[in-house]
């Protein structure tokens, strides 16, 4: 079992190319996989074609919102955190054929999210079910990584944007990993979609880490993710599909 975090600012694809990464793998038989949504944002589970919702299952902010706030449950005595770990895998985890998909989901408390990370972690830790990879779409900040929601990690990839605040993010990202103690087998950077492919060159000496290559810019891939549509039944032709599977085989088999 293989853990590639997917990390970035907002807006550089990094959720698109997790969708992109997972759609490789299960192509090459690399299943089951588990996808793992740490971004707030949740459009994760959307670019996969499934929705939690109407799925009848929850996130991890949600469950325990509904333990410890509209059932007057006690934090007192076991950390909540560890108290809902059945419920994640009963409740939390969507559960399809090739890959299985369990997200964090919003704040519990305003300006926190350290309980529904903590409890992620805690489910990481004692994941059951053999899986090939697990792909952790992680938010854009760095406040994850110092609650280390997986601190052993195969590989890191830092997706850019064209910006020196994408760089900065990088230089940042890594001392982050490195003052908390993740530990990592590589660290490499990719361009998103909107990355000058002519900066790729320099990517690599301006964030001191591995280049990877950079995701293409593809309008069937941002027709599909304007709509609301999964990247999963695109195209194996498609330029995004092809530059990610690209990306994952220079990741994943050196």
């Amino acid at each position: 079992m293989k853990t590639i975090v997917t990390m970035g600012r907002g807006g550089t694809g990094k959720t698109t190319f997790v969708a992109l990464m997972a759609k490789y793998l299960m192509e090459k038989g690399e299943a089951p996989i588990l996808l793992v949504d740490a971004d707030p944002d949740q459009n994760l589970a959307e670019m996969v074609g499934v929705d939690i919702e109407t799925a009848g299952k929850k996130t991890i902010a949600e469950l325990l919102a509904e333990t410890f706030i509209r059932k007057g449950g006690t934090t007192v005595g076991v950390p909540p955190s560890q108290r809902i770990e059945n419920r994640i895998w009963q409740e939390g985890m969507y559960e399809g054929g090739d890959f299985d998909l369990i997200a964090v989901g919003t704040k519990w408390l305003e300006g926190c999210y350290c309980l529904p990370d903590a409890a992620l972690k805690n489910a990481l830790q004692s994941v059951s079910r053999q899986y090939r990879y697990i792909l952790i779409d992680s938010p854009g900040g760095l406040e994850h990584l110092n609650r280390k929601i997986a601190g052993n990690v195969d590989v890191i990839i830092d997706v850019l944007g064209p910006s020196a605040k994408s760089f900065l993010h990088v230089k940042r990202a890594r001392r982050v990993i490195d003052e908390v103690g993740i530990r990592y087998g590589r660290f490499v950077v990719a361009g998103g979609f909107a990355f000058p492919e002519q900066l790729a060159g320099t990517a690599g000496a301006a964030t001191g880490a591995e280049y990877a290559g950079t995701i293409a810019a593809d309008p069937d891939v941002a027709e599909r993710v304007l709509g609301g549509r999964s990247l999963l039944d695109i195209p194996e032709s498609s330029p995004a599909y092809v530059s990610a599977g690209r990306i994952v085989e220079n990741v994943i088999r050196q």
